[in-house]
């Protein structure tokens, strides 16, 4: 069970990372779609590495140094590939573009995915992995911040049993307790709709889909791990509407990784 789960996370994570690389470029003032949108800005740092790939992994072939001006053709996550006046192309991260200024002599504004940066976000995308009342069960989740406590988040599960299939979809709020901390506490309630559709080849009674009203509340951890990655931890507990004498409780435990905007 737990390399199934520890498999599962890594491909949650590898999945974000494809998110991440998409928004990048469809939110970043800064993505350029090809050379004639470079943007001039000059070095206000004592130096810049260039690199010869958008990852620190990619080795430092040349120096840009403090004063000369540089042009920012394209972006790939956090990494921009530029070129000096001398004509030398290679990638420097949002940090060290951050260490420039445009030609008027302003400093320029970059998001390196820092704490500050996710303080500061408007937008974030969260996909879960974990269990469903002993389902296994994935989770995608859409959040808009409000204030720095209050999250409107809109969710959406999908949990295959053995016997049948559950998906369900809610709107929900997140009260955030010490949104300032690196590790924050967080408290969830929230409405939405439980649907089950029984395995045709399992169940041949000809049963149709059961769909329930469900309110929720929950709670979890939410970590800022490093640059752009955020880690959350986290359980909720539903209370299906049926037309039984008895409602129907079922929990979930999950965890997940978010990207930012």
């Amino acid at each position: 069970m737990f390399y199934f789960l520890n498999t599962m996370l890594i491909r949650i994570r590898d999945s974000l990372c494809v998110v991440l690389a998409v928004s990048a470029s469809l939110f970043s003032p800064l993505a350029l779609a090809d050379d004639s949108d470079a943007i001039v800005v000059q070095v206000d740092a004592p130096f810049l590495d260039m690199h010869t790939g958008p990852a620190s992994e990619y080795p430092v072939f040349h120096v840009v140094l403090k004063g000369e001006q540089i042009a920012v053709l394209k972006k790939r996550t956090s990494w921009y590939k530029i070129e000096t006046n001398k004509g030398v192309q290679g990638w420097i991260s949002a940090h060290s573009l951050s260490q420039t200024q445009n030609l008027a002599g302003e400093r320029l504004t970059v998001p390196v995915g820092s704490f500050a940066d996710y303080g500061d976000r408007d937008i974030e995308l969260t996909l879960y992995g974990g269990f469903f009342d002993s389902v296994t069960a994935l989770t995608a989740a859409l959040g808009y911040k409000f204030t720095d406590n209050i999250i409107a988040e809109a969710t959406y599960t999908q949990a295959l049993g053995n016997s049948s299939e559950n998906t369900i979809w809610a709107i929900r709020v997140q009260h955030h307790i010490f949104p300032e901390w690196q590790l924050s506490p967080y408290l969830t309630i929230g409405a939405g709709q439980l649907t089950t559709t029984p395995r045709s080849n399992l169940v041949q009674s000809g049963d149709e889909s059961r769909k329930s009203d469900q309110y929720e509340v929950g709670a979890g951890l939410r970590y800022f791990f490093s640059e752009n990655t955020v880690i959350k931890a986290e359980y909720r507990r539903l209370t299906a509407l049926t037309t039984r004498d008895e409602q129907e409780i079922v929990e979930e435990w999950r965890v997940g990784f978010s990207v930012f905007f």
